[in-house]
Order: structure tokens, then C-alpha cells, then sequence
């Protein structure tokens, strides 16, 4: 069996679905269920024996304690945590309380734990950290992807709070020989995605008739990778990677927002005709927001050359794969957007540009 923590969240969501269907491995799965925790996202595992759903704090180290003693999983794969740099501007508090103390207490819970394994159980455990590029900063337009020794640079309350829990897992390791893995990851996209992010605001404005908001110029580069993938590389690494190593996993796409902005609305023109126009008319640039890193790209060759991973999905058959599944998934994106997702698109755009920008119902 394994922990996983943050699992009915977008990428730990993803990545339990996909274990379960690819393994008859049981799944511990620890989740607050914040804003973006989404059970909805587990209905097709209802009933399924393999699957162990609890809510909770990663913060309650007796409820940690009790879920290791209970279940003696033979990893932890930590993906909780607060994840939007908007949301980390407006209430940092919360961002260094998950990201920070619970991955502090996670570690420690686990530490004391592993203690009490013995011969090929305590050799085999692994507590593997899921973290985010973010934490190296920002790039320039010709500077050279980042690697896993690209100095930590965090420009958010985010970033600061991932960078932070990802030197608290590298000092377990040093400090203690805990047996950990990390993996930095670039911007994941795909089914099950919140839609306060890039890509599925986008969707699920344009098929609204709304806005689609795009801060400054437009012309931030990311490197996206389809979630799907990521879920695979950490599969990999959970297997394979060596101890106290950090892997980062990048999806091989540098785009600039707008052309993701474009790109999307194309394809909605194709598979979802509006009879107004292209959804392009849409497009409404907004204030930038504060400490916006202006280039993230992931240099993924190390898990290539000593892992053997690299991404099965282009930008192109991902991207369409994500517009396919919010069309045919009208529910769950209805299901999603709560009061709170409301009140964040006021908090988030409303003081940008109130008159044109509108909540997203």
C-alpha cells in the first residue's frame, strides 16, 4: 500500500486514477478537501476496495501517526499542498501552514515511522516530495533551462513556501537518512483541473461567452506538461530514483500564454462552434500581477538519461485530449465552481479590471 496525501486534488487525483489503473497496489489517500479538493474526481474508484479515502490535515500529525500505524504503507506521495501563486498573494498565511509546517509534520510522522521498520520494509520505503519549477525563479528569454542545481530563486509566497518544504525534505535526508525523492515539476494541464488556472479558465469562460482574462502583455512562457505524463515520471521515480536525488519532469513545451489563450480558443472553434464569432473576441488582457516570473523551462533530461522517462504526449495531442474532456464533462466543471471560486475570481480580477472581467458563474 501507499500514502498518498493531497489525493483528490488535481494532480494527486490524476495520479490515483492512474495508479489504480495500472497496479492492484491499495491507495491510502489523505485529503483536506480545500477549495480544490474534489471527491467528485474519485467517483469512479466508488466501491473499489483498493481505494481508502480519509479527510484530513496533514498538519494533524495523530491522525498521520494513526494512518501509518493502521495501513503500513510502503511509500508516502506527498502532493498536498497550496498551489495557485494568486491565491499565495492574497492569504500567504495558509501557503507556509500546508507547504511548510504539514510537510514538516509529514516528515517527521514518516521519520519516526520508518524507525520502526526493519530488514527489506525499512529498505524499501521511500518518501517522495512533489514540488514545482517554480521554486528556481524566473528566466530570461535566452537563458538555459533549469536544471536540479539551478539556485532557488522564489519570487511568491508560494514558491517561497514550496522552496522552503523542498529544503526541509533534502535536510530529512542529510540530517536523518531518510529515504526521500524529490521531483520539481513544470505547469501541469489536463483533466480534473480546477479552473481558476490558465487553460480551464479559458474553457470554461469561452464556452460561457465571458472574458478570457490574460495578465500584462501575454506573453509569459511556461513549460506545460500534460498531466498524465507527469503522473508516469513519478511512478518512475518512486520506483527507480536514487535516494536523496531531485528529478525534475518537464513536458518538453515552452509556450507563451497567449499562444495557450489562442490555441485553446481555436480548438473550441473547431469541436464547439459559437455562432457569435471566434472565441478569440473574447480575449481581455487585465493588470499583471505582482512578482509574475516572466519564463519557467524545464531542462527534463536527467530523468531521460537515468531513468528512462520521457513524455509520450506533444503540446498538440494533450492539449486537445484537455478540451475534449471539459466538453464532455459539463458536471464536474459545474460542481466546481463554488461560492469560494467565485469570491476568488472577484478577489483575483476584480480590482484589475472590474467593469470587464466577470465572475465566472
Amino acid at each position: 500500500m501507499i500514502l498518498v496525501t493531497g489525493g483528490a486534488g488535481f494532480i494527486g487525483g490524476n495520479f490515483v486514477l492512474d495508479w489504480l489503473a495500472t497496479s492492484d497496489e491499495p491507495v491510502i489517500n489523505l485529503d483536506a478537501l480545500t477549495y480544490a479538493g474534489n471527491l467528485e474526481t474519485l467517483a469512479p474508484l466508488a466501491g473499489d476496495a483498493r481505494h481508502v479515502f480519509r479527510q484530513g490535515d496533514i498538519c494533524d500529525r495523530a491522525l498521520v501517526d494513526e494512518l501509518l500505524s493502521t495501513y503500513r504503507p510502503r511509500a508516502i506521495v506527498h502532493f498536498a499542498a497550496e498551489s495557485h501563486v494568486d491565491r499565495s498573494i492574497h492569504g500567504p498565511g495558509e501557503f507556509v501552514r500546508t507547504n511548510v509546517e504539514g510537510t514538516f509534520t509529514l516528515l517527521e510522522a514518516a521519520r519516526a515511522y520508518w524507525g520502526t521498520l526493519e530488514g527489506d520494509e525499512k529498505a524499501a520505503f521511500r518518501f517522495h516530495h512533489v514540488s514545482t519549477d517554480e521554486v528556481y525563479g524566473s528566466l530570461g528569454p535566452d537563458d538555459a533551462p533549469f536544471t536540479e542545481t539551478h539556485p532557488y530563486e522564489p519570487n511568491s509566497p508560494y514558491s517561497a513556501s514550496k522552496a522552503a518544504s523542498d529544503h526541509l525534505v533534502r535536510a530529512w535526508y542529510h540530517t536523518y537518512g531518510m529515504p526521500v525523492v524529490t521531483t520539481n515539476c513544470s505547469n501541469n494541464y489536463g483533466p480534473y483541473h480546477f479552473p481558476e488556472k490558465l487553460i480551464p479558465l479559458m474553457i470554461v469562460n469561452a464556452l460561457a461567452g465571458k472574458p478570457l482574462p490574460v495578465y500584462g502583455d501575454g506573453k509569459n512562457v511556461r513549460d506545460w506538461l500534460y498531466v498524465k505524463d507527469h503522473c508516469a515520471a513519478i511512478r518512475v521515480v518512486l520506483q527507480k530514483g536514487r535516494l536523496g536525488e531531485t528529478y525534475n519532469i518537464g513536458g518538453w513545451n515552452e509556450k507563451p500564454n497567449i499562444d495557450i489563450v489562442h490555441i485553446v480558443c481555436a480548438l473550441l472553434d473547431e469541436l464547439r462552434p459559437d455562432a457569435a464569432g471566434s472565441y478569440s473576441r473574447l480575449i481581455t488582457y487585465v493588470k499583471d500581477r505582482p512578482g509574475h516570473d516572466r519564463r519557467y523551462a524545464i531542462d527534463a533530461r536527467k530523468i531521460e538519461r537515468e531513468l528512462g522517462w520521457r513524455p509520450a504526449e506533444t503540446f498538440e495531442t494533450g492539449i486537445r485530449k484537455t478540451v475534449e474532456w471539459y466538453l464532455a464533462n459539463p458536471e464536474w466543471v459545474a460542481n466546481v465552481q463554488s461560492g469560494s471560486y467565485r469570491d476568488w475570481v472577484v478577489a483575483n480580477y476584480g480590482d484589475r479590471d472590474a467593469s470587464r472581467v466577470q465572475v465566472t458563474a
